[in-house]
């Protein structure tokens, strides 16, 4: 074969290789993405879409969509294997683990507190005690100008106004969370209410998800309800100062949140939480929330992006954790999680 027609075979050949990997338009064939599908928890998806992002455009050839649809939604997708990955706020139960049968692996990826936000205008400092959060969210104290929360709150001119509470519609890591730590600060909230990813509230209005309950919040004067601080932060909106265990009235902050992280051990399966901290300077409401992998995947590419990816997460990931309202996890824990990746196949 002479020269010329060898180069023209090359460069023909190299032009094939191309477009299989490339494409006619220089992007990646279809059959070289790997997508990864995610669903769950509210609370985590502002951080989870920037890192998601960020990673990606590293990574060329991994897609991920992750769907912000609520821990309980996130838990189900799991179960039912419609997902590559869900979240949850809440983990999951044994009995829910026992339902996936290749095994799950949850992983506490980042933490956060969650705030009271309120919508009252003129009153830019709050104090709430643990006795009267709690009845608020029982439907017993139902004017702003209580004499409890005026008691708690001298010199701040409280409307005579009632007081419109707003809870999580959907399947809510966050409403477990929150409904957790009434039960444990309050008997009666325990025993008429407890805690679940959705809960029978006896007074209030419903919003969907962190976004919705933040929505209804800006838009509804005289309204309280429970967020991620995050999206409070982010929002400009109020968070009531809340008293803690030990009698302290605490700012939600990323000091104080950390404050609450480095007392809570993390057993075996790395699933834990506090709901009543007593440390002075803890803040009395944070919680990790979790990333749900299964351990046994039949598309091992997708393993291997997944551990990547979390070790992503747990390094450079973390330092974006702080400016979007989450608090970066100690190094005691990123050590134990990262030792679990290796649980994922």
């Amino acid at each position: 074969m002479k020269k010329s027609s060898m180069l023209v075979v090359f460069v023909v050949a190299i032009a094939v290789i191309s477009f299989a990997i490339y494409g006619l338009n220089g992007e990646l064939g279809a059959a070289d993405l790997v997508k990864l599908q995610g669903a769950g928890a509210t609370f985590p998806a502002p951080l989870y879409t920037k890192w998601f992002k960020t990673y990606t455009a590293a990574h060329k050839d991994v897609q991920i969509d992750y769907q912000s649809v609520g821990s309980g939604s996130g838990i189900k997708s799991v179960i039912d294997k419609t997902v590559d990955f869900g979240a949850s706020d809440a983990a999951m139960t044994k009995e829910q683990m026992s339902k996936v049968n290749v095994g799950v692996q949850l992983l506490p990826l980042t933490a956060g507190s969650i705030v009271l936000s309120y919508n009252l205008e003129g009153v830019k400092e709050l104090r709430l005690p643990r006795e009267v959060y709690a009845e608020i969210f029982l439907g017993k104290i139902k004017k702003w100008n209580d004499p409890k929360i005026a008691a708690a709150n001298p010199g701040v001119k409280l409307p005579d106004a009632p007081i419109n509470v707003v809870e999580r519609s959907d399947g809510s890591g966050t409403t477990f969370v929150f409904a957790k730590h009434l039960s444990a600060i309050s008997k009666e909230f325990e025993k008429s209410v407890g805690f679940n990813t959705t809960v029978n509230w006896p007074v209030g209005i419903r919003s969907k998800g962190n976004e919705g309950v933040t929505a209804s919040i800006k838009t509804t004067p005289g309204s309280i309800g429970y967020v991620e601080y995050g999206y409070a932060k982010t929002q400009n909106m109020p968070m009531a100062i809340l008293e803690n265990k030990s009698g302290n009235f605490v700012v939600a902050s990323t000091a104080s949140g950390q404050a609450t992280l480095s007392t809570i051990k993390l057993p075996e399966d790395l699933i834990v939480w506090d709901s009543d901290p007593s440390g002075k300077e803890d803040y009395p409401i944070v919680t990790f929330t979790w990333l749900i992998c299964y351990k046994q995947y039949p598309d091992k590419k997708k393993a291997e992006i997944l551990h990547d990816l979390i070790k992503y997460c747990l390094s450079e990931g973390q330092k974006s954790a702080e400016a979007l309202g989450y608090i970066p996890l100690p190094e005691v824990v990123v050590q134990k999680v990262t030792a679990s990746i290796d649980n994922i196949k």
